[in-house]
């Protein structure tokens, strides 16, 4: 939740030099001085996209602000039932009808913390939300937070009617108090076995642990439901760089299997690494390199910082795992994944997600991706800039595969773009999907106004839905 503006180039186009005389008559047929005209005021790599089937985008927060880092969950065990969480501070809104309306739930922020965010939210085998976030009254040195840290620590809250009311106490799973040299928690995930394998109802959570000295990946687990966790252990096995720049160990995601295996990846330079837990979180293999990237910490034109970490998804039909990722090791930004059938342990070659032509550089960030429980087809909702020779004004696009994340088909999700105007837009977008009903979140900036001071905020947390139950998709 920590959160340059680049020159225009004007492109002119010229090819109407050469469909006028002197006597400034056109010498081609109507037509084809149409499709002429269309190619001037379409760059050459542009790539226009078919809107997803159904699609419709919903506006979280009326009025702009400080709002960034969205997640989204479906209840698989009553699907009209949605949650989608943000900051800054935490929120959440919840939908009773599939995502039609939203209503914003209250007393989600803590009271006796200043700032909460880094949210991630899920539903448990009973149908019941759980909130995850970090929460401090104020940030260390910037980007070494572990640097003069103040008090902060890592929070559960529970909603046992789904996502409506939530209890009033927030549960502490690291909480570190204000003395020299204490670390600073940061960007946790919540994962839940919502099976019925051996560990069913277990609520996992990892998170980077930043200190002085280094960056570490920590993991608790919680077997009753929330109410209590256990203490944090470490399952990095090899410690990452102190800054949250490139080089740290960041990024935690997590997925159960229906066997009740709990598969764990996160970012270690430029490595994604994966571990497992076969007893329900109370110990793990040693984490190995699974895929070899460019930095995932880099530098995307008009907008505050960028990333591209990792997420694990699972089939559960057939056991399927897929990893994804953004780098640039194609100039631009693409979106990748990688598949595993073998329950992790080998994987395909890198499968680029983004349909757009290769070495356009447009860059494609803060993906998400899922993978439907009923259905296995996996979905994607990224940023995409395919549509901008200039690589600024920003849409967002969803991705979809029905073969197993071996190819995609892409779709709009807006049309219009929006600048970045160098703001925070967050580390991550989300996305989730039920019986073929998708449903993404992100964040969009808004222009702001002559007299705002330079660090007024002016995004909007939205979330888009996408209905492919009775549609068959195009062709890749």
């Amino acid at each position: 939740m920590k959160g340059s503006s680049g020159n225009v180039t004007a492109i002119r186009c010229r090819k109407s030099e050469h469909i006028t005389r002197s006597t400034g008559r056109t010498t081609l047929p109507l037509a084809v001085l149409l499709l002429v005209l269309q190619g001037c005021a379409r760059p050459a790599h542009a790539q226009t996209l078919a809107p997803a089937p159904g699609a419709q985008v919903i506006d979280l927060t009326p009025q702009p602000g400080y709002f960034t880092e969205p997640s989204i969950a479906v209840n698989p065990r009553d699907p009209q039932k949605v949650v989608a969480a943000f900051q800054d501070n935490a929120h959440i809104s919840y939908s009773l009808d599939a995502g039609l309306h939203w209503q914003a739930a209250s007393g989600i922020a803590p009271p006796n913390y200043r700032v909460s965010g880094d949210v991630s939210v899920t539903y448990d085998n009973h149908g019941h939300a759980i909130l995850c976030y970090i929460a401090f009254d104020r940030l260390g040195t910037t980007n070494y937070w572990a640097h003069n840290a103040t008090r902060n620590g890592i929070f559960v809250r529970r909603s046992l009617d789904g996502g409506q009311t939530w209890e009033a106490d927030h549960i502490p799973v690291a909480e570190q108090p204000t003395q020299p040299g204490i670390p600073f928690e940061d960007k946790p995930y919540i994962v839940a076995d919502e099976g019925d394998g051996p560990y069913a109802g277990n609520l996992y959570v990892g998170w980077t642990r930043w200190t002085i000295e280094d960056s570490q990946i920590l993991f608790s687990r919680s077997t009753d439901g929330g109410k209590t966790w256990s203490k944090p252990i470490e399952i990095d096995g090899h410690r990452g760089l102190p800054r949250d720049d490139n080089g740290a160990d960041e990024g935690f995601a997590g997925i159960v299997g229906p066997d009740g295996t709990l598969y764990a990846v996160w970012a270690d330079g430029n490595h994604i690494l994966l571990t497992t837990s076969h007893d329900g979180g109370a110990t793990f293999d040693a984490p190995r390199s699974i895929v070899d990237t460019a930095p995932i910490m880099f530098k995307v034109e008009d907008v505050d910082r960028s990333n591209g970490f990792p997420q694990i998804a699972i089939d559960p039909s057939g056991g399927r795992l897929v990893v994804a990722w953004s780098d640039y090791r194609n100039g631009g930004v693409d979106i990748f994944c990688s598949a595993s059938g073998d329950h992790g342990q080998t994987w395909s070659p890198a499968v680029r997600v983004n349909s757009d032509p290769i070495h356009n550089g447009a860059d494609h960030f803060f993906q998400w991706m899922t993978v439907d429980p009923t259905s296995g087809t996996v979905y994607f909702v990224f940023y995409d800039r395919r549509g901008d020779p200039n690589n600024r004004k920003t849409t967002v696009s969803l991705a979809r595969s029905t073969d197993g994340a071996r190819t995609f088909s892409n779709y709009a999700w807006t049309e219009e773009p929006f600048e970045g105007r160098n703001a925070f837009i967050g580390d991550y977008t989300g996305i989730a999907a039920f019986n073929d009903r998708v449903y993404g979140t992100w964040t969009e900036e808004r222009p702001g106004s002559p007299g705002d001071k330079p660090w007024s905020h002016h995004s909007v947390v939205r979330v888009g839905i996408a209905d492919f139950g009775s549609t068959s998709p195009p062709k890749p």
